[in-house]
């Protein structure tokens, strides 16, 4: 482990070097890389070009060029047609990208390795995302994806995205922007498909209207400025649209047989097929109808709805899933070949954080980030040059965090975590100085959580580091003072009420590692607050969040200002999705029912709510927007809902077999893990 140590320390001190393999040209147009421009200049979006701006200024006529084993992959989707040629499978507009070291070979499969059906799966699922827009690999510019391109209004009021001719679903059928308004209006908005909208599909609360332009042109029109909105395409794993085509025939509002069509085929009704193939929300990894009885299945059109994305499920267990290409994919290189590379992928589930870790070293897995965690990196570099991988040590958006269930159902540890004597307390309490050196080997950045992360200018430089110092007395003073004081003489302090009280902290190694669990519990022991560590599964972990039953919140959390821009979630309660650290869940629920079930949150969370509408409509850069973010801040850093510990490193994972990858910015979730480095144009040299 000590040589994995001072791997790290190197690594961190001196940066990870990329070896970029030497471009070839072929076909009838230069085979243009990021390494070798060939002397072509650049598009309007860096790295990738329209087919008819590449030809331009490439000054040739680019012919392409599909896997050979195409069909063969095809036949493996249940449903689909045998291939027409491939320029009828591509766009008359192909989005045209230029690798980074080379253009690719076909074939091979990609395997992967995620925690459990919907457990750390959102860093593969982004090997295969797309959405209308991404962020380009600078993570500072939008580029265009399954849009074309898109147009604001000068309110940003009116945002219009501009679809590929001749684009279809990998089942072959047009894609258009009525598919994009089937999205919004039928499936985002429908009650009986999602209960409540996300607060990114609407403005301040209020829907957005959707209409259609012509087949490849669709306007969002917002009943208030949302400029982050196309931010929220460029990182969203909720994709804008969804096949009509498909999905519309067994919607009753679309297809008056709808539910006579599902009956068919064993279903209770149309709304039941839709919630089997796209699942009760947006996430769009749920399992597929391969779960369910093998004659209704064979009774449905096919095993999963058609995608945009560059692959397409073909088996779905409780063991993992496996994907073919998909066949019609809108991509192309600058040879013309059409991506992606990789034939296949597959993805095993392993819960065991150590099993996984083994998994790696033992160089079972292609690429891998989410769920790795600092702690792991040691016994990762030690094996890296034996395994023939590359672990890349690249700094987090989000940091580890803590949280205090200010709702919980016990009464009397409401009143305690609800006192934000007991939150300082706790934030002081933690060492952070020996927490980074001990658990992150002395390359985190001990900082407080202010909710945007990196720290925006308009921010007092007070905030990152508030509640921060260690202050064991001055913890143990504001404990005596709510009156935690230890009545029975075992060491430790009991609730006002005289109750015992033991802090009960749950944790799945997918959001937070159980060293840091473990020095935080001890540190709060330390000043006389009972803790029991336990981990558990990431399952296990939101089951307990979610029915309110967790003492205390601890996961990854933070956003960078283009996402918040676009999305409210980190600041109302309970401050995140399903998938994220929340807390406040019952100030949530007063919140949806306008007050008529829950709790009634306090008057900060309710000017919370208030400033993230107000921020999301005001022009960025505006001294007005400055301002709202400023008390946000505030409001969110000292009251202490969230307890910061540091910001950290977090490895990369992949085989070196791996070609094409590039060494990303960041390790996170924010950008959507691979989605800006364009994982379709990775391939396999083995």
């Amino acid at each position: 482990m000590g040589k994995g140590r001072t791997k790290l320390k190197k690594l961190l001190l001196s940066g990870a070097a990329y070896f970029v393999l030497a471009g070839a040209a072929f076909a009838n147009c230069p085979a243009v890389t990021i390494a070798d421009s060939m002397g072509v200049n650049a598009g309007k979006y860096a790295q990738q070009y329209e087919l008819s701006e590449f030809q331009s200024l490439a000054s040739c006529t680019l012919s392409f060029s599909e896997n050979p084993a195409a069909g063969e992959l095809n036949g493996k989707i249940r449903g689909n047609p045998a291939l027409p040629p491939l320029a009828e499978r591509l766009p008359q507009e192909p989005l045209v990208v230029a690798p980074y070291a080379m253009v690719g070979k076909y074939g091979g499969t990609l395997d992967a390795l995620s925690n459990a059906t919907e457990a750390g799966t959102s860093d593969f699922l982004s090997t295969r995302h797309v959405n209308l827009v991404r962020y380009s690999d600078d993570l500072q510019t939008i580029v265009p994806m399954v849009a074309r391109d898109w147009s604001w209004n000068d309110s940003y009021t009116e945002l219009t995205f501009f679809l590929r001719k001749g684009h279809k679903w990998s089942d072959g059928q047009p894609f258009t922007a009525e598919d994009v308004k089937f999205w919004y209006d039928n499936l985002s908005l429908d009650t009986k498909i999602i209960e409540k909208a996300k607060d990114y599909v609407l403005v301040g609360g209020e829907r957005m209207q959707v209409e259609v332009i012509d087949a490849q042109t669709v306007k969002f029109l917002l009943p208030a400025p949302k400029p982050g909105l196309l931010a929220h395409f460029a990182t969203s794993f909720a994709q804008g649209f969804q096949p009509k085509h498909f999905l519309g025939r067994f919607h009753p509002d679309i297809n008056a047989g709808a539910d006579k069509l599902a009956k068919e085929a064993g279903f209770e009704n149309g709304l039941a097929v839709i919630k089997a193939y796209f699942g009760n929300s947006d996430w769009t990894d749920t399992p597929s109808p391969l779960l369910n009885s093998p004659d209704r299945v064979s009774k449905l059109p096919a095993d999963v709805m058609p995608t945009l994305e560059s692959y397409i499920t073909i088996s779905d267990t409780t063991e993992g899933r496996h994907y073919v290409a998909n066949p019609y994919f809108f991509m192309v290189d600058t040879a013309g070949n059409q991506l992606p590379y990789i034939n296949e992928q597959d993805e095993v589930y392993i819960n065991d954080n150590e099993v996984r870790i083994l998994k790696l070293v033992n160089s079972e897995v292609d690429y891998k980030a989410q769920s790795l965690q600092l702690a792991d990196a040691p016994l990762l570099l030690e094996n890296q040059e034996k395994g023939n991988y590359t672990i890349d040590l690249k700094p987090k958006i989000a940091m580890h965090a803590f949280s205090f269930n200010v709702t919980s159902a016990d009464a009397e540890k409401r009143k305690v975590f609800g006192d934000l004597r007991f939150r300082r307390a706790m934030s002081i309490a933690i060492d952070r100085n020996e927490l980074n050196e001990v658990a992150y080997f002395g390359q985190g950045v001990p900082t407080q959580y202010t909710g945007f992360s990196p720290v925006p200018d308009f921010v007092d430089e007070k905030w990152k580091t508030y509640a921060t110092d260690f202050d064991a007395e001055g913890a143990k003073a504001l404990l005596d003072e709510i009156g935690m004081v230890d009545k029975d003489g075992d060491g430790f302090r009991e609730l006002p009420n005289g109750d015992k009280i033991v802090l009960n902290m749950q944790f799945a190694t997918q959001g937070i590692a159980g060293q840091v669990v473990e020095l935080v519990g001890q540190f709060w022991s330390n000043v006389g607050v009972q803790t029991t560590v336990k981990e558990v599964t990431p399952d296990e972990y939101r089951s307990a969040q979610s029915s309110n039953a967790l003492d205390v919140g601890m996961w990854e959390k933070g956003q960078p200002l283009g996402i918040i821009l676009g999305n409210n979630e980190l600041w109302v309660p309970p401050f995140e999705n399903y998938f994220g650290h929340r807390t406040g869940v019952l100030w949530a629920e007063w919140v949806d029912s306008k007050g008529e079930k829950g709790v009634e949150p306090p008057e900060y969370v309710k000017q919370l709510i208030a400033d993230v509408d107000a921020f999301q409509s005001t022009p960025p850069g505006s001294p007005e927007v400055g301002k709202i973010g400023a008390r946000m801040v505030q409001n969110m850093t000292e009251n202490l809902i969230f307890i910061g510990t540091a910001l950290t490193p977090d490895p990369i994972y992949h085989r070196n077999a791996l070609k094409n990858f590039v060494e990303f910015k960041t390790a996170s979730y924010e950008y959507y893990r691979t989605l800006p480095y364009r994982p379709q144009q990775w391939f396999l040299d083995e």
